[in-house]
This record gives C-alpha cells, structure tokens and sequence, in this order.
C-alpha cells in the first residue's frame, strides 16, 4: 500500500510540474519582443536639439520664403487643389485648376455640380471619380453648415469629405497661417527619414515626431522647405547629394556621395 501511495504521489507531482510548465510556455512572451517594440518606438538618433538646428539653418539658408506651390486664391480653391494633389502633381493639379476655377468660381458651383460633368473636368489628376465625391461633398457642406466659409480649426475641417490632417495642415497653415501640424505628404516622409528625425512610416506618427522636435512656429514653414528640397534636390530614386547644403550632417544610406 505504500509503495502505491508513493508511486501515486509521484505521479501528481509530473502532472503538476507539465501543467505548470505548459502555463508559463502560453504566457511567455517571445524573444525579442521587448527589444523590437523599443527600437520601434525609440526616438531617432538625428533628433537631437543641435542637430535639429543646425538642419533648420541650412534649410532656412537654401529655402528662406518658399510657399504652397498649389495656385490658389482663397482658402477654398487651396482646399480643391489640396484635394486634388492626391497621387498627383503639382504641376498637373494647377494646369487642371487654370481651367477649372474660372469655370467653378465659388463653393456653390462646385456644391451643385453635375458630378459626371465635374469627373472629366479634373480626370487628368487621376482617382478622378473619389476625387469628384470629396470635391462635391466637401463643398456642399461648406455652403450648408458653413455659409459658404472655409472652417479655420483643424477639428471642423476634418468633417469635411476627403479631408484628412494633411489637407486640413495645408489650408489651416497656407490660407489662415495657423500651425496646427506639420504636413506631411510623400517628400516630407522621405526626407525626414533620410535626414534621421523619424523612425516611422506612417504619416500620423511622423507628424507627431516631427511636432516634437520643431519648434511651433517653423512649422509651417518647415514642411514647405522639406517639400521643395525634396522636389529640387533631395529626389526619390539618386538624390543630387553634390548639390545638396545638408550633405555634411547627412548620413542617409541612400547618398550618392
């Protein structure tokens, strides 16, 4: 009898140490993790104060007064261009608007526009029929809700269809000189993650690291400066690294010098 309460006990004792370690194998967590999610989050090394001015300087020096390229002449043409400069050009969206604007003068024609009409109108910015939803939407409401006026706070502006922080960051810092963000659209996130001031991708988050490192009131002006070095110099496939003012406190490992 012994024998078989000990042989019993031992048992209980295997099947408690297999449940146990079975629990801990669920609720560990896999190497590595920690590590990946720190680097994720971790502030890129680039964004320190001295660095930070320093690339100020030199953008100050090369783009000292530099603007929106989008022609507008209110707030509301620079909301229908921004709009319109999704996936495409600048300079395809203002060879659009030339026509466009003298043909749609105020939020009311556009508002009421016949959307099949409209599509062939700014067809050659592509995404032309999302393009004439947001353009229609945005605008009937701005004539309903908003008497005809552009809303100035980034809260209402993103009520409006087809406007997401970026748009809103346009016309609330062009049109109003409100800094309220940091644009960033496809030259400002390259150029940011060349010059180290973000690890991130995504647009939202590269805002906030870019909030947190600029002060506010280069905000504006900033994005304007990175959209045009980006434009000029700093371009997606062989940045022109020899005529760039930046090389020296750039080491991004696309340069070409």
């Amino acid at each position: 009898m012994k024998m078989k309460t000990k042989k019993s006990k031992m048992k209980k004792d295997r099947a408690k140490k297999a449940r146990k370690k079975s629990s801990a194998a669920a609720t560990a967590k896999p190497r590595g993790t920690n590590a990946a999610a720190a680097k994720t989050s971790a502030k890129a090394s680039g964004a320190t104060p001295a660095r930070v001015r320093a690339i100020l300087e030199k953008l100050d020096e090369a783009y000292p007064e530099v603007t929106c390229a989008l022609d507008h002449e209110n707030a509301f043409q620079l909301l229908i261009s921004t709009i319109l400069s999704a996936q495409c050009t600048d300079v395809r969206v203002n060879q659009v608007t030339a026509t466009l604007y003298p043909k749609y003068p105020t939020p009311k024609h556009f508002a009421y526009a016949n959307p099949a009409e409209l599509e062939q109108d700014i067809r050659p910015t592509g995404f032309f029929r999302n393009k004439t939803k947001s353009v229609i939407g945005a605008s009937l409401k701005i004539v309903e809700e908003f008497g005809g006026e552009v809303p100035r706070t980034m809260e209402v502006l993103l009520t409006l269809p087809g406007v997401a922080r970026k748009t809103a960051n346009v016309v609330l810092g062009t049109a109003f000189g409100v800094a309220s963000g940091v644009v960033v659209d496809t030259h400002v996130q390259r150029l940011s993650g060349r010059l180290d001031l973000t690890r991130n991708t995504d647009p939202k988050k590269i805002e906030q690291d870019l909030m947190q490192i600029i002060p506010q009131d280069k905000w504006i002006l900033f994005a304007h400066q990175l959209i045009w070095h980006g434009r000029r110099v700093c371009v997606a496939r062989k940045p022109k690294c020899a005529e760039c003012n930046l090389e020296r406190i750039c080491y991004s490992k696309d340069k070409t010098v």
